[in-house]
């Protein structure tokens, strides 16, 4: 077959332009993203509860959401937080069930709870985790709140108008309400209450369909209108008359305001209040081609807005995505560069250059394979494309190389072409089907760490079976062509060839020579290296870490105040932080690249603060964006650290914790969890274990999800009010008639949800000595003040209440800074001296481990199975070619050899281990081991008429020296630009190139030196090859 696809005039460049054109015309199809998206797992259910505690919901709705869930077949895990007036559950799905099953079975088992409380909404059902931020637009102007809304939604509606910008969302408001503040004064003159009014409200502001009217002429809809929508009409709303003609309108009893339910849900950029249109994505769309189409809608309404208004990007989340991708392929086409210049001096031009030309078509038919099973171009699977530079060329240089020694024999070129070919295909098949057994043995790594490092061996395998193709069907016609005109190489292919043997003669083999001589003291000293390096990583030298960081262009500080904090006081905190933005904004941006201003923009969200899960006038989140990371010469962490300095200590504060907007793939550094039933012991663990962790150097927040709640107002009714015809009822219902409100009604006004709510005005909502003056309204209209009824205590709950699996968990988490602290450490370190004695203390309270450390443990649990299963396969396929069961052992000892190697490698560039190590490691064993099989094969099939191991291995060595040498060569310096990059956003990716790059190093001198050392010691022990046959012609 070999022969007639080189003979073919057409077949090899026609089926060499289909691979190239399938690759040019899915590739822009391909979606970019910067990390493979994991598959949807997690479904929200959520139950508002208005006025409710946390103690509350959580006995009336999250047990009974978590009794519903049980019944769910495909649920890994479940989770609910009871919050103040809402319970939020997450139910988690079994990696690799059908989703979309998954969520029917929540919804339907959830909707079957009948036993809810009467206040308790309707609940909802959210698939989570299908949409990606993408960017903001903020817009800023000298408009009034609710004006600035409005313009907003109009921006909005454009947006979704102008394509390719697919949901759009405003932030920044809460739900807009015309709220009526009752005089409690007026009220008592007129003898109302508040549920009077409300009632009354609820009769005459109607807006409903009375029937139709039909006529012979026509038919006439009847509607009573009569719904008022702004706050005069309010005001004139009658709401009790007299028979002599008196009247009270609302009016007179209320005042009544526009505005919003929530004053402290409210946005600022720069300084200046804003609205803030948050831009997203779904799974099906590309961030890029959104960020562009958003970009050119911002710059178009530039030109259009009002006088003062200004519209501004903010936390772009995607056009990181470019510059990540473009590094990437700058880096890939360095290397391509590189590994023809490496070719072209051993080969010659035109003969590199159809070796060369295996590298377009591999990659654009592993595009096509990419495009079949629905991968994105993202860091990790441009960087498997990337990876298979170098390797790509190792199959291609031993067909050439054969292909051109038997043209030297004599051969005619279509002879040597075809014979060349066919004769190391079983070996090139061989080291094809071992590298593949190790690379499919990690397609299926499990965890969110997992789902994105598997897509690296996929690539590459796809990648490599298109290298397989072109190497035995495309390249030997090529290879016919320039054998014609083939001479002897001269000038630099000469002279480099010329100094690669003298290297051989003189270095190499000297080398060889001596380390087979002295085989014992060389095998020691290999296995020695081995030890100490895993020395290294096992004593804590050499520090591991779940996943490098990845450096964004976006910083937040989050700010946490005790509950019941006024929004002015948290706006002065926010203040404080601004200053000290300020202060290293002049401090850093000197700095930059041509004295670039650091700090872009700053947004301040108030009511938010993702890691308190809390919400309400004493959070705060302020938000930088800063220079882009490829423009500026500062890290996160430095700059974090700085504006930590400058702000110092801040009074009242819980928590105040900076970090990067996202949390990375490898999840939150420090995240433990105690589960219990007990609150006040998990709380006295808590507080134990927080201590421990912040005696840490380095660690920066510690912070846990257990924290009081608002102070509150506990009624109980005394012996006098049953007499006087109380309940506890009627007390509850005009106690929150007045201080939580009644919603009088709902309309859409201009496409946006209108609120009319009823309730005591501000003043008489705030004051302490107004509580104690209210009065309770019998059923004959008459007053009773309610301290003469009731007995009034302040208590104090919680604020939250969180519940994992039906147990009660508090969750602490930390962060650290990665120039000092290593989280990993940090974790096993309490795991080993602090847990055991708290667990003891405390015998009701568990720990689970969450974060870095369980997504770690996770994924690399299933890379070393895959990796043992590869290793196997391996091995079954060796002692089948070898006939052997010691000899595929001699193959495989390079892997293990070719860690110190991985390991002092990451020590010399400074980097700490991770989970991208760990794989570039196990793709190096795919590829080591197949210079390990070209030495033996030669020792046991070409020794010639040499008699033992020692003398076939010295000779296999030299002869094997110059493909060895090629193929590690091409896929360093395939590599070495990555390598050697020193942008800010390259540092996910040098860790595994560090892997593969100082691996192929070491494994090439320990296949030259160390491996045939073994196989000699081998030899000498009568476990070779050799030696057998030494004893079968003995006994003849």
């Amino acid at each position: 077959m070999i022969r007639f696809f080189a003979a073919h005039p057409t077949f090899s460049n026609l089926l060499m332009i289909l691979l190239l054109l399938s690759g040019i015309l899915v590739g822009p199809q391909l979606l970019r993203e910067t990390f493979p998206r994991s598959d949807p797992s997690r479904v929200e259910i959520t139950v508002p509860y208005p006025g409710a505690r946390p103690e509350d919901v959580e006995t009336a709705i999250c047990e009974r959401i978590e009794n519903a869930l049980d019944a769910v077949t495909a649920l890994d895990t479940q989770s609910c937080e009871a919050r103040e007036g809402l319970a939020k559950a997450v139910a988690r799905m079994n990696e690799g069930d059908d989703f979309q099953a998954f969520v029917a079975d929540v919804k339907s088992q959830v909707e079957t709870i009948t036993d809810f409380p009467d206040r308790a909404e309707t609940l909802r059902v959210k698939p989570l985790g299908l949409t990606d931020f993408v960017v903001s637009v903020s817009i800023t102007g000298p408009l009034a709140r609710t004006d600035l809304k409005n313009y907003a939604e109009d921006v909005r509606t454009r947006m979704l108008r102008w394509g390719g910008i697919p949901i759009v969302s405003v932030k920044g408001f809460s739900t807009r309400e015309l709220r009526v503040g009752l005089n409690v004064e007026a009220l008592r003159k007129f003898g109302l209450s508040v549920s009077d009014v409300a009632r009354s409200i609820q009769a005459t502001s109607i807006d409903v369909p009375s029937g139709t009217l039909e006529t012979r002429g026509e038919t006439l809809l009847v509607r009573v209108d009569e719904e008022r929508r702004n706050v005069q009409s309010l005001a004139d709303l009658i709401i009790r008359s007299a028979p002599n003609g008196g009247q009270v309108r609302l009016g007179e009893v209320a005042q009544i305001t526009e505005g919003f339910a929530l004053e402290d849900d409210q946005i600022t950029f720069d300084g200046k209040l804003a609205a803030v249109l948050d831009v997203s994505k779904t799974r099906a769309e590309d961030a890029l081609r959104v960020i562009d189409a958003v970009s050119a809608f911002v710059e178009y309404e530039r030109t259009q807005v009002p006088e003062g208004i200004v519209l501004e990007l903010t936390s772009d989340a995607a056009s990181v995505v470019r510059d990540r991708l473009q590094l990437v392929v700058i880096n890939g086409l360095q290397g391509l560069g590189l590994v023809f210049l490496v070719l072209w001096a051993f080969f010659g031009f035109r003969f590199s250059f159809w070796v060369a030309m295996g590298l377009p078509v591999s990659f654009m038919g592993g595009v096509f394979l990419m495009w079949m099973v629905g991968y994105s171009l993202n860091l990790m699977t441009t960087l498997g494309l990337l990876i298979v530079i170098g390797l790509l060329m190792d199959d291609a240089i031993v067909i050439a190389e054969n292909i051109v020694r038997l043209r030297e024999k004599g051969r005619t070129p279509m002879q040597a072409a075809s014979e060349g070919a066919a004769q190391v295909f079983p070996n090139v098949l061989a080291s094809f089907a071992t590298t593949a057994m190790i690379f499919g043995s990690l397609a299926f790594l499990s965890g969110d760490l997992g789902a994105i490092l598997r897509v690296v061996p996929v690539v590459m395998l796809f990648v490599l079976t298109i290298s397989l193709i072109e190497a035995f069907w495309i390249l030997p016609h090529h290879l016919v062509h320039t054998l014609e005109n083939r001479h002897k190489p001269k000038g630099i292919p000469a002279h480099v060839n010329n100094a690669l043997f003298w290297v051989r003669e003189n270095m190499v083999g000297p080398l060889v020579d001596f380390a087979i001589r002295f085989r014992y003291v060389t095998a020691g000293l290999a296995v020695a290296l081995l030890l100490s390096s895993v020395g290294m990583l096992a004593g804590g030298y050499l520090k591991f870490v779940a996943f490098p960081e990845l450096d964004g262009d976006t910083i937040v500080a989050r700010v946490l105040l005790p509950q019941g904090t006024p929004l002015a006081r948290t706006q002065s905190i926010v203040a404080r932080l601004e200053e000290g933005l300020r202060k290293t904004d002049e401090e850093l941006s000197p700095l930059q690249p041509d004295g670039a201003k650091l700090i872009q923009h700053v947004s301040v969200f108030y009511g938010e603060n993702r890691d308190a899960f809390e919400s309400g006038a004493h959070v705060a989140t302020v938000s930088v964006d800063l220079l882009p990371s490829a423009d500026r010469v500062s890290r996160p962490d430095d700059i974090m650290a700085l504006w930590r300095q400058n702000v110092g200590e801040l009074p009242d504060i819980i928590s105040l914790k900076y970090a990067e907007s996202t949390i990375g793939p490898a999840g939150i550094a420090i995240d433990m969890r105690l589960k219990g039933d007990n609150l006040e012991n998990l709380k006295a663990a808590s507080l134990e274990l927080q201590n421990w962790i912040s005696s840490y150097q380095g660690v920066t927040s510690i912070l846990d999800d257990l924290r009081p709640g608002k102070r509150e107002m506990q009624i109980q009714l005394s012996d006098a009010a049953a007499p006087m015809g109380i309940t506890a009822a009627m007390v509850a219902d005009q106690l929150r008639a007045a201080y939580f409100g009644t919603m009088v009604s709902e309309m859409q006004v201009q496409g946006q949800l209108l609120e009319v709510t009823a309730l005591l005005a501000e003043d008489d909502r705030s004051s302490l000595s107004k509580f104690d003056d209210f009065v309770i309204t019998r059923t004959d209209g008459s007053y009773v003040p309610l301290s003469v009824i009731a007995n009034i205590k302040v208590g104090q709950g919680y604020s939250r209440i969180n519940r994992e699996d039906g147990m009660r968990t508090v969750t602490v988490q930390g962060t650290i800074d990665t120039r000092i602290a290593n989280a990993s450490a940090i974790v096993s370190d309490t795991l080993e001296r602090f847990m055991p004695g708290l667990l003891e203390r405390f015998p009701d309270v568990s720990l689970n481990v969450e974060g870095q450390r369980a997504e770690a443990v996770k994924t690399q649990q299933s890379m070393l199975q895959g990796f043992l299963i590869g290793l196997f396969g391996v091995f079954l396929l060796l002692s089948f070619l070898f006939r052997s069961y010691v000899e595929p052992i001699v193959v495989m000892l390079i892997i293990p050899l070719s860690l110190s190697g991985v390991i002092y490698g990451h020590m010399f560039m400074g980097l700490d281990f991770s989970m991208p190590s760990m794989l570039g490691f196990v793709a190096l064993a795919g590829v080591v081991v197949n210079n390990s099989i070209l030495l033996v094969d030669f020792v046991k099939h070409e020794h010639g008429n040499a008699v033992s191991v020692a003398v076939a291995a010295a000779k296999a060595a030299r002869a094997r020296f110059r493909a060895i040498f090629l193929t590690s060569l091409t896929t360093i310096v395939g590599l070495l630009p990555i390598l050697t990059e020193t942008s800010l956003q390259a540092q996910i990716l040098i860790p595994l190139v560090t892997s593969l790059v100082f691996g192929l190093f070491t494994s090439g001198i320990m296949v030259l030196t160390v491996l045939p050392a073994i196989y000699a010691i081998l030899d000498d022990m009568g476990l070779s090859t050799l030696a057998k046959e030494r004893r079968q012609a003995a006994d003849q």
